[in-house]
């Protein structure tokens, strides 16, 4: 079921993580205008399969604010204290909260992974890793219908659910990134109280099996969701839905299925934007 903003749904993750020592935010010496120390990724070129190496553990016991731009480094950030939980318990908080226009890069989400990452609005996340998802990776609740999202390269895995959820309004870009062992890579919020149109862009992504879904969203509010480029490994029974059409509600009740698979209007894609290998 689909997360409403203030009030998600609750899922049971199998079993319970060692939480990691609380360690003060001081550690990390976050800044809202970190100086950026590598250079944007490539769009165009597949991703890849290999998942990177972290440079170093920060433990994060309070979330913490990103304004301007904050790269990384590489380094492996996971919760502790207050955002030690690793499952899909209710209302957890992000471990990054990036303001309106805020860019967020080169980072590791180990676990305790909380909630992930929370865009107040427009922001860009680029080559951001997640290790193991715990309630969403990262959530988009801007409310301007002109707010752009872009995922840039990165991955996640270990996704009971969700990996990318969409509460707000605007444009949603995922390039180059890769999931696997996930629920759905994308969801349209359902059942928010507030709705919006929301338009996804999905290209040059790698998907491994087990997995639900690539994309969800709410035909009756005006989605559409675009795809190309879609590389799914592991899958020669096609289990894994492509795009699956819905009609969402803003009273929190469960979303009604509509089906799945290009239409041309909604989910807009062609056989051959989709490979199986």
């Amino acid at each position: 079921m689909t997360a409403r903003p203030g009030q998600r749904v609750s899922h049971r993750r199998g079993s319970a993580r060692r939480r990691a020592t609380i360690a003060g935010l001081s550690a990390l010496g976050l800044t809202g205008a970190a100086i950026v120390t590598t250079s944007m990724l490539s769009t165009a070129g597949a991703a890849t399969s290999s998942w990177p190496s972290d440079t170093g553990g920060k433990p994060v016991s309070e979330t913490v604010p990103v304004s301007g731009t904050y790269d990384g480094g590489m380094k492996k950030f996971y919760g502790t204290g207050d955002l030690g939980g690793d499952g899909q318990d209710e209302g957890q908080d992000p471990v990054f909260e990036l303001a309106d226009g805020a860019t967020l890069k080169n980072v590791i989400i180990g676990t305790p992974a909380a909630d992930g990452v929370h865009c107040k609005g427009s922001c860009t996340l680029q080559n951001v890793w997640w290790l193991d998802v715990g309630e969403d990776a990262a959530s988009f609740k801007g409310t301007s219908s002109s707010a752009q999202y872009k995922v840039i390269g990165g991955g996640a895995k270990k996704a009971d659910d969700k990996v990318l959820q969409f509460n707000g309004a605007g444009r949603l870009t995922v390039t180059g990134f890769q999931v696997e062992d996930f629920g759905k890579l994308v969801r349209s919020c359902g059942n928010c109280k507030k709705q919006y149109k929301r338009t996804i862009v999905l290209s040059d992504i790698d998907v491994t099996t087990p997995g639900k879904s690539i994309v969800g969203i709410n035909t009756n509010y005006g989605d559409t969701a675009t795809l190309s480029k879609i590389r799914i490994h592991g899958d020669s029974k096609k289990k894994i839905k492509t795009c699956t059409r819905y009609q969402g509600n803003s009273s929190g009740k469960e979303p009604k299925d509509l089906g799945s698979g290009a239409d041309g209007t909604y989910c807009v894609f062609s056989s051959s934007d989709i490979t199986y290998t």
